[in-house]
């Protein structure tokens, strides 16, 4: 019978200076729950119930770190328990808006392959501008179709999410004849109802003039 695998130390998961800064803005006990938490994720201690520990631990993030040190608490959990794509799938699905956030900033991280892109096509199909922002980040410009691509970028202009947040937006825009169409019949459809364009729109627009797709 094999031996189980070590627990992996946190330094080999994320630096040091990442966790140690926000360890100082925290209080005493949040401080204590934070090293808690990591060593846990790190450790893979095992289930409560069909739930692994370090979920747990990622939905109490808010409540024991405060809410505006929440998310940087997550990221870190995550980074240290190293979830399977079925495990963030879960937290994903049933966890809150805070948590799904959480989930898609990490998967560049986390998952090399297509397999967390449900994910993203669920955030997509939202209207919250947080969770779309998240979603055509680096995962999505690695793996998203160029159709769906294109369907997220309008999106962004008609939810009013700048396209800052596209992530290799210059790259996967340059030459891209299609979306170009898009954005001119968007642009039409605005100006025909009396509707201003958004200004983002002629700044993608003019990325697809660049290049040969």
């Amino acid at each position: 019978m094999s031996a189980l695998p070590q627990a992996r130390p946190r330094e080999h998961l994320m630096t040091h200076r990442t966790v140690d800064d926000l360890r100082e803005r925290l209080p005493g006990a949040a401080r204590a729950w934070l090293d808690q938490a990591l060593d846990e994720a790190a450790a893979h201690p095992g289930a409560h119930g069909p739930i692994s520990v370090w979920e747990l631990r990622l939905a109490e993030a808010g409540r024991r770190c405060g809410p505006e040190h929440a998310a940087a608490a997550r990221a870190l959990i995550l980074a240290a328990a190293r979830p399977a794509p079925d495990a963030l799938a879960r937290v994903y699905h049933q966890g809150t808006a805070e948590e799904r956030l959480a989930v898609l900033r990490a998967l560049p991280r986390l998952v090399t392959g297509p397999e967390a892109l449900p994910l993203v096509e669920d955030a997509l199909r939202t209207n919250d501008t947080r969770l779309l922002a998240a979603a055509v980040g680096p995962y999505a410009a690695v793996h998203l179709a160029p159709h769906a691509w294109r369907h997220a970028v309008l999106k962004c202009l008609f939810t009013g999410v700048s396209v800052d947040a596209v992530a290799d937006l210059d790259r996967r825009a340059a030459g891209d004849s299609e979306l170009a169409r898009m954005l001119r019949d968007y642009a039409a459809e605005r100006t025909a109802a009396g509707r201003a364009v958004p200004g983002d729109l002629h700044r993608v627009l003019a990325l697809t003039e660049k290049g040969d797709r």
